[in-house]
C-alpha cells in the first residue's frame, strides 16, 4: 500500500462579486498614469539635456542619468502582469 498524500486545493484567482469591473478600471487607470508619467519623465530628461548643453554640463548629465530610471519604471509596468502570472499561476 503506497502512501498517497492528498493535494491541497489550489483554486484560481476570483474577483469578489461585483468588484471585477472596479478592479479592471483601477488597473486601467494605473496603466494610464504609468504611460503619462513615462512620457513626462522622458520629456523632462530631454529638456534637462537640452538646457544643460551650454555651460551646465552637470544639469545635462542629470537628465541623461534619469533616462535609464524612466525606462526601468516603464519596463516594470509593462511586464508586471507577466511576472505576477509566472509567480502565481492561476
Amino acid at each position: 500500500m503506497a502512501d498517497v498524500l492528498a493535494a491541497p486545493p489550489n483554486p484560481g484567482p476570483a474577483a469578489p462579486p461585483g468588484l471585477e469591473a472596479t478592479g479592471n478600471l483601477f488597473l486601467g487607470w494605473m496603466k494610464w498614469i504609468l504611460i503619462v508619467a513615462g512620457v513626462g519623465g522622458l520629456l523632462v530628461c530631454g529638456i534637462m539635456m537640452a538646457v544643460g548643453r551650454r555651460n551646465r554640463s552637470a544639469f545635462a548629465a542629470d537628465g541623461a542619468a534619469g533616462i535609464p530610471w524612466v525606462l526601468a519604471g516603464l519596463t516594470c509596468g509593462a511586464v508586471a502582469a507577466v511576472v505576477v502570472g509566472a509567480v502565481l499561476p492561476g
